[in-house]
């Protein structure tokens, strides 16, 4: 159960080997032991990942995930809850690819979809399944400021994250009532492997930065937490900018 200050006593992070988890991961390492389950495909890097956390002072256990397969979705969410309570459930995964490629090839754009929105979807409806059955827990998931308003830089993966994020904050009301919170996190620019050589956007983060904000997000309860806070206003203000100037803006 998560406690009084909102500390979990156990973490499944789906997207073994996300940065922003993993420093979400250690964040709440910082208030005490936690179980952390990392849902990955097994490679070297779900392999450190378990040895990163293992030396911060987590149990780590790991389960066979893979984005692109929806036949292993639910069996991989059983197995994490089958070692005991789930209190925190982050949803982690997801790629960015290659903007100008997405939108003119069918299979970059089919895989941006699959994993970002298909794959989102299936855990989701599995996360949720377990978390009704255990009677309690929190899921979180990572969106993006990019789903708030499609840009020409961007669409296709701003697209994906835009179902996501309508999904899982329509799942928010369905699991209003049963004990169990849902939160949305909608972080900006993060500097992380996957933006490695990219100019970065203002109000640009860290996965640590946006660790914080998750965890303030879980332990206080809110249904949506932007990284940075700033981005919230900035985020309203550009869905109401007219089309012909919002094009023009240097996004």
């Amino acid at each position: 159960m998560i406690d009084a200050v909102g500390h979990p006593t156990s973490l499944l992070l789906l997207g073994g080997t996300s940065e922003i988890g993993l420093a979400t991961a250690e964040k709440y390492l910082e208030g005490g032991p936690v179980r952390v389950v990392l849902a990955g495909r097994q490679s070297p890097r779900l392999a450190d990942a378990a040895a990163r956390l293992t030396r911060a002072g987590a149990t780590v256990e790991t389960v066979e995930f893979d984005a692109r397969d929806a036949a292993v979705h639910t069996e991989a969410v059983r197995k994490a809850f089958a070692g005991g309570d789930i209190d925190v459930a982050l949803v982690a995964f997801g790629v960015l690819g290659d903007q100008e490629k997405a939108w003119q090839d069918i299979d970059a754009a089919v895989e941006l979809a699959e994993v970002n929105y298909v794959a989102a979807v299936s855990v989701g409806v599995a996360l949720a399944a377990e978390f009704r059955r255990q009677g309690h827990g929190h899921l979180v998931a990572l969106s993006s400021v990019a789903a708030e308003r499609a840009r020409r830089s961007n669409f296709v993966y701003g697209s994906t994250k835009a179902g996501l994020d309508a999904f899982y904050t329509g799942l928010t009301e369905a699991l209003r009532g049963e004990g169990i919170g849902v939160t949305v996190v909608r972080p900006g620019f993060v500097h992380t492997k996957m933006t490695e050589g990219m100019s970065p956007a203002p109000l640009s983060t860290t996965p640590e930065a946006v660790a914080d904000v998750i965890v303030s997000a879980v332990a206080r309860g809110r249904e949506q937490a932007w990284a940075p806070a700033p981005l919230r206003f900035v985020m309203s203000a550009l869905r109401h900018v007219p089309r012909p100037i919002f094009r023009r803006l240097p996004l």
